[in-house]
C-alpha cells in the first residue's frame, strides 16, 4: 500500500448539491424550490417559530416567574479562599481576579465568614459580612469598604 493508493471509503465523501446549473444537473429551473409559493420567491420563508398563523408555542405556554432587570451580579469569596495570600498582603478586587479566585468582578465582591483566618491581612473590598469583618479584624488585619 502507498499513498498514492489511500482513498476514503465509499459513502464517508458527499458531493456539494449545486443547484441553478442547468437541467442536466438535475437541479436546474427551479433550484429544488419547486415550481410557486412562499418558499420559491427570493426572500420567502417564515420567520423562526412561526407555525402559520396559528398561536405559536411560546406563547401558548404559560409564563411563570420574574426577571428582574436591576438585579445585581454579586461575587461571592469566603475567608477559607483568603489562606492563598501571604501575611499582611494587601487584597483587592485586581488581586483576587489575578490569582483567579474570581473570574469577574460583577457588581461588586462581597466577603463572607466561612472558614477561619489566623494571619493579618488588608481588604479593599466593596462589601463584607459583619461575622467577616470581625475575623479579620481578630486576626489582626483591616477592612477598607469602597
Amino acid at each position: 500500500m502507498n499513498l498514492s493508493e489511500l482513498k476514503p471509503p465509499d459513502g464517508s465523501r458527499k458531493k456539494r448539491k449545486r443547484v441553478g446549473r442547468g437541467n442536466g444537473s438535475g437541479h436546474g429551473k427551479t433550484s429544488c424550490r419547486g415550481s410557486n409559493g412562499q418558499n420559491s420567491r427570493s426572500g420567502g420563508g417564515v420567520r423562526l417559530g412561526f407555525e402559520g398563523g396559528q398561536m405559536p408555542l411560546t406563547r401558548r405556554l404559560p409564563k411563570r416567574g420574574f426577571c428582574n432587570i436591576f438585579r445585581k451580579d454579586i461575587v461571592i469569596v469566603n475567608i477559607e479562599q483568603l489562606k492563598k495570600f501571604s501575611e499582611g498582603s494587601v487584597v483587592d478586587s485586581n488581586t483576587l481576579i489575578n490569582t483567579g479566585i474570581v473570574k469577574k468582578r460583577g457588581d461588586g465582591i462581597k466577603i463572607l465568614g466561612n472558614g477561619s483566618i489566623d494571619y493579618p491581612l488588608f481588604l479593599k473590598v466593596d462589601r463584607i459580612s459583619h461575622g467577616a469583618r470581625e475575623k479579620i479584624e481578630a486576626a489582626g488585619g483591616s477592612v477598607e469598604v469602597n
